[in-house]
């Protein structure tokens, strides 16, 4: 397998534009591409991105008209993953390397069924604090790329792909037990962006005494309790750690669920919360904490999204 030298990502949200500005930045234009359907592209193309105040021009690439590609990154709101398989699947070839940053837990399993588990590294995106209105993003950091191989794994693969961030100086950590750090921050994003959406607050609030805070723990733990029952050994240290994680951020700044109230979008409780009920409904577990969050941003979405 040849290094890595071209990169195509489908989504142009938050973490999409975080990481292609990045690979641009060190690869040069010509070496990342977004793939978009028809109407995206129509809609895209005449508008103005910026990252931190400075003005990005990037590729374009209609799905139609899309190649293979040596890394694919998987960056669209799990509302719309499914969808987004037909847009990407001209953009996988025999040697192609697929990372999803999406949050949750299920997104590498629907992408492995599409186009092979062999094919896909597990990765978790961790410590960032984008946050992305229109076409502007803007963050004060970056965060880091966690990954790591499972049982499906391709070794080579997953050798191509650390030469590439090392090459690029991506930050990332290799994860010795990466299905342990997925369930880490499924844990954090469980508490944090579903209480940050239906309170309407930031890092700074959630932090604070108050209900926001008590919910955000209560959720963390429900999602502890069933991260043992499917064999992963979470406990209150991650809860603390990722607690800790969470004081690193913009005061100000919000999550993507925050973001999706604020920009009237559907929101990704359904990966959140929706897992945790599945999950305790398997094992026999009461989560009425995340079934008030379940509902309570159902209730939210509605008053926006006819």
């Amino acid at each position: 397998m040849k290094e890595i030298q071209s990169t195509a990502i489908v989504g142009m949200g938050a973490l999409g534009i975080l990481f292609g500005s990045f690979i641009q930045e060190k690869c040069g234009r010509d070496s990342v591409a977004f793939v978009v359907d028809e109407e995206r592209k129509k809609r895209y193309s005449g508008s103005r991105f910026t990252c931190n105040g400075e003005e990005k021009q990037f590729k374009l690439v209609e799905s139609s008209e899309a190649e293979p590609v040596d890394l694919l990154i998987v960056a669209v709101k799990y509302t719309g993953l499914k969808s987004a398989i037909e847009v990407m699947k001209n953009c996988v070839g025999e040697d192609t390397v697929i990372i999803s940053v999406l949050n949750g837990i299920n997104s590498e399993e629907i992408l492995g069924e599409a186009f092979g588990m062999d094919k896909i590294i597990y990765t978790v995106a961790q410590g960032m604090d984008a946050m992305k209105f229109g076409c502007d993003l803007k963050y004060t950091q970056m965060g880091e790329l966690h990954v790591g191989l499972t049982k499906s794994c391709d070794n080579k693969r997953y050798e191509r792909l650390l030469r590439f961030f090392d090459r690029t100086g991506m930050p990332y950590v290799a994860e010795d037990d990466i299905l342990y750090r997925m369930w880490g921050k499924f844990m954090l994003n469980v508490g944090l962006n579903q209480t940050c959406m239906v309170y309407g607050v930031n890092y700074r609030t959630v932090l604070s005494k108050g209900e926001p805070n008590r919910t955000m723990i209560s959720a963390m733990r429900e999602v502890i309790v069933l991260a043992q029952d499917e064999g992963v050994n979470l406990s209150e240290k991650d809860l603390n750690f990722y607690v800790d994680v969470i004081k690193t951020l913009n005061p100000e700044g919000t999550p993507s669920m925050g973001q999706d109230r604020i920009n009237k979008k559907a929101s990704e409780v359904d990966m959140f919360a929706g897992i945790v009920k599945e999950l305790a409904a398997k094992h026999g577990r009461y989560v009425p904490v995340n079934d008030f969050l379940y509902e309570r941003a159902k209730e939210i979405e509605k008053e926006y999204i006819k």
